[in-house]
């Protein structure tokens, strides 16, 4: 896991976004234990309660339960939900394709050949 210091973003939020985005892509499956909070809070060098404010966050977002004793393990995922978190997502990254062409003048043909063109190198 990666954090970044000097990041706007608080530590904590680095944490859960980092876990929720793994656990989205099916890299931490459900009923996986995620690291204890001490453990992980000893792993990348920050306060125990940076770390359990993380793991709060995803709780109350439904990505993870506490078992008392045993720590947090990972929910199953509705994939109907997970399906409309991509698709935020993406919308989310292609309105900010959008307005950086708007700035370059890029025209919305040049846009959607350039989409196009991404698409086929995927293939």
């Amino acid at each position: 896991m990666k954090i970044l210091q000097n990041s706007s973003i608080p530590i904590y939020q680095q944490i859960a976004e980092q876990f929720k985005e793994d656990i989205l892509s099916g890299r931490v499956k459900q009923g996986e234990y995620l690291p204890s909070i001490r453990g992980l809070a000893k792993e990348l060098r920050i306060s125990v309660i940076t770390t359990m404010k993380a793991y709060e966050e995803l709780e109350q977002q439904g990505l993870i339960t506490a078992v008392q004793g045993k720590g947090y393990y990972v929910n199953a995922q509705d994939s109907e939900m997970l399906r409309e978190q991509h698709m935020r997502k993406m919308e989310e990254h292609l309105m900010n394709a959008i307005s950086a062409a708007r700035i370059a003048g890029v025209s919305d043909q040049e846009l959607t050949g350039a989409l196009e063109m991404l698409l086929r190198t995927e293939e």
